[in-house]
């Protein structure tokens, strides 16, 4: 019935729109009704996991998410995972409260002696610690945590790609905010342009840091391999108006003979957008 009213929203009565043309008898009601999905309660698909910090060698807790529990939605173009009824991203982040160490999860081990000593330095030394044990994080409070994070990997001189893959997570941490904050709010507009304005800022450096990344390291990084980053890198380069670098990869990977099928379907489509926006600026 949606199809049949769809845009009333314009007109303030878009909660019209899952109305039913016909009345149902009044026994069959019961009959077509589908159960309510149960709603998926965040702080019951976590729990905490002790880790020691490399840092201070003290112990504390982290935010994990049960494996099993929770169900993949779809996958954005540019490789976020959506899923339903929670975002995982906001649990990606382990800090210690202690000293202010913070690092994503894929990348919490042992660090080098020099590192140590840049993070106690210009880190430990001025941190105030206010991070708290809560059973779940707000977007907000999960940003923080990546900015804490991205504060520590340029401090202890972690790699390009580490940083760019931080720079990558907050920025689909800022779609997510934006897709789910409260229309309701009176100042909704400028945080859903705020939010956008963020996540470019955090995706244009994803994309400036791999796109170094991939001169000076090896595969696999941060878990992916060569061609995935390439198909990343093209995307975001699509995105934000690197068209040369984008047409040179989306070609090599249609074009290249380990690329799975999947994944050359997925490069024609990022293909098609990359040769419209080509059009368009070509027409100006």
């Amino acid at each position: 019935m949606a199809g049949l009213l769809s845009g009333l929203e314009k007109l303030g009565l878009g909660n019209l729109q899952g109305m039913n043309l016909y009345e149902q008898p009044e026994e069959k009601k019961e009959e077509n009704k589908e159960p309510a999905k149960p709603e998926i309660k965040e702080e019951e698909v976590l729990f905490d996991k002790t880790y020691e910090c490399p840092v201070c060698y003290k112990q504390f807790k982290g935010k994990t998410l049960k494996s099993g529990k929770v169900k993949l939605v779809k996958t954005d173009m540019d490789l976020r995972p959506v899923y339903e009824g929670i975002e995982p991203l906001k649990y990606d982040v382990l800090v210690c409260p202690h000293c202010g160490y913070a690092v994503l999860t894929r990348f919490f081990q042992g660090l080098a002696p020099t590192q140590i000593k840049l993070v106690k330095e210009k880190i430990c030394a001025s941190y105030k610690g206010h991070i708290e044990e809560k059973d779940t994080y707000t977007y907000e409070e999960a940003l923080e945590r990546y900015q804490l994070c991205l504060a520590n990997t340029i401090v202890k001189m972690g790699k390009t790609s580490e940083k760019a893959y931080i720079c990558l997570k907050a920025g689909w941490l800022l779609r997510s905010m934006a897709e789910n904050m409260d229309s309701s709010l009176p100042d909704y507009a400028q945080k859903q342009k705020e939010a956008k304005a963020q996540s470019d800022e955090y995706l244009k450096n994803a994309l400036e840091g791999f796109m170094s990344a991939i001169q000076s390291e090896n595969f696999p990084m941060c878990g992916m391999d060569e061609l995935t980053v390439d198909y990343l890198i093209a995307v975001l380069a699509t995105e934000y108006d690197k068209l040369d670098v984008a047409s040179k990869l989306v070609s090599q990977i249609i074009v290249s003979p380990t690329a799975n099928s999947r994944m050359k379907d997925k490069a024609r489509e990022v293909k098609e957008i990359l040769v419209a926006k080509i059009k368009e600026k070509n027409a100006h």
